[in-house]
């Protein structure tokens, strides 16, 4: 039976460098000529785009809350199809997020798991933590453990001798602290891909390390699984007269997942991307406008100084045209927005309401949320499953507008505006197909 590795990469908490370690892992199979598939577990818009960088090709978010398992098994069989090996970076630590856990997704999709441990601080007991992740979930199979951040060779020895006599996984890499491989963050974490400057010679000596320091051969080996011979298909069944639609992609609005441009495309639109910060007209005719989430806060005067952008886009809304925006793309639709040193900035203005950036996270989690009324992405009462990262706040707001959305703390969330609409809540819609299924079936009515 023909078999290919999958392996999911977990970790014992935050920051004991999964992250790199996985671009490295994809980074050395694609030097080695494997057609690796990356994906990633979870909600995260950054890690994806660093992932394209390593592999080649777009990363897969696989999120449990969101997409739910079926969809989640579906979309792994599908974008994993034509690949030989398929890399899942986790999220957190491998048990964090209950049903959404790392561990969940490896449990439903035989994920074997190569566990990573920060071990700059400890010696014999890592033991002691490997034996316990081993037991802890009899559904979740630890594959190999990578010892992140060695400092010697004794440092080495003394690991190595305490895990061969306590644990059954073994160490495939013990990865040394020096790796210089910088990875810039800010208030929404990590830097985007597209700003890694000079990143295929770091990636290639990155490549090199995974290469030096850990037993890729090995890995292999111990995630080869069957291979499924059922082919999953992820698309909604609809007409295939092709509607524009045009996507915000620049520096500003850049948070998107890939599934849902294939969703998209497989309903029948025409994507055609757009720079709110670069162009000054938007493309010739469109059916509809996506603007998504990012770091408007980062580029307020350019946007607010793109008049001729901002105008062509208020006027597409106000003659009627779907124009939706997610966290940063509804931010750009409002009619102002205060960066953090408190400097305003006029927006789109398709919504009268004003947004202010706060020092401090303002909300971050899940969401499950009502369509308050009829509108282009549903009918009323139709659910929707997304969730929610931004330090922005709105701080004023005309009281008869129109909420898009009720949420489960029985709250209101979002905008409408004749066919524009927006909100803080980013959706996935491998789950949300009828979002796609009613905009296509309007949009065509019309």
């Amino acid at each position: 039976m023909k078999t290919r590795s999958q392996f999911l990469i977990g970790a014992t908490r935050s920051g004991s460098g999964k992250t790199l370690l996985t671009l490295g892992l994809l980074a050395a199979l694609a030097r080695r000529g494997v057609n690796v598939q990356p994906f990633k577990c979870g909600p995260d818009f950054i890690d994806p785009t660093l992932h394209q960088l390593a592999a080649g090709r777009p990363s897969i978010n696989l999120d449990l809350y969101m997409m739910g398992k079926e969809c989640c098994r579906t979309s792994f069989h599908h974008y994993a199809s034509e690949s030989e090996a398929m890399v899942v970076e986790g999220v957190m630590g491998l048990f964090d997020g209950g049903e959404a856990s790392s561990a969940s997704l490896a449990a439903l999709l035989d994920l074997p798991v190569l566990l990573v441990i920060d071990v700059r601080s400890a010696a014999e007991s890592v033991a002691a933590v490997i034996k316990g992740f081993e037991s802890f979930d009899p559904r979740v199979k630890i594959c190999g453990v990578i010892c992140n951040r060695i400092g010697s060779a004794r440092h080495r020895k003394l690991i190595e001798d305490a895990v061969r006599e306590h644990c059954e996984s073994e160490v495939l890499g013990f990865f040394p602290r020096d790796i210089d491989f910088e990875m810039p963050s800010r208030h929404l974490g990590l830097h985007m891909g597209h700003e890694f400057t000079g990143s295929d010679a770091r990636l290639d000596k990155l490549a090199a390390a995974v290469e030096e320091h850990i037993d890729l051969d090995r890995l292999l080996q111990f995630a080869a699984r069957p291979v499924s011979e059922t082919v999953l298909s992820t698309e909604p069944s609809v007409s295939q007269k092709k509607r524009r639609l045009a996507v915000a992609r620049d520096e500003a609005f850049c948070f998107y997942y890939q599934e849902n441009f294939d969703l998209f495309e497989s309903c029948g639109f025409e994507l055609v991307e757009f720079s709110p910060l670069h162009d000054t007209s938007l493309p010739a005719n469109l059916d509809g406008i996506y603007l998504g989430g990012g770091y408007p806060e980062l580029y307020g005067q350019k946007l607010s100084a793109n008049v001729e952008m901002r105008r062509a886009i208020a006027n597409f809304a106000t003659n009627g045209g779907f124009v939706y925006g997610e966290c940063g793309g509804f931010m750009y639709m409002t009619r102002d927005l205060t960066d953090g040193d408190g400097e305003v900035f006029p927006m789109a203005a398709i919504f009268p309401v004003s947004v202010r950036m706060k020092p401090r996270l303002s909300r971050l989690g899940y969401r499950t949320a009502r369509i308050q009324n009829d509108c282009l992405l549903g009918r009323a009462g139709e659910t929707v499953y997304g969730h929610e990262f931004h330090y922005s706040d709105i701080i004023a707001r005309d009281p008869g507008l129109e909420y898009l959305y009720s949420t489960e703390d029985g709250g209101k969330e979002g905008c409408v505006s004749d066919n524009a609409l927006g909100s803080y809540i980013h959706l996935h819609l491998a789950r949300s197909r009828h979002c796609l299924l009613r905009l296509h079936e309007i949009i065509n009515s019309n």
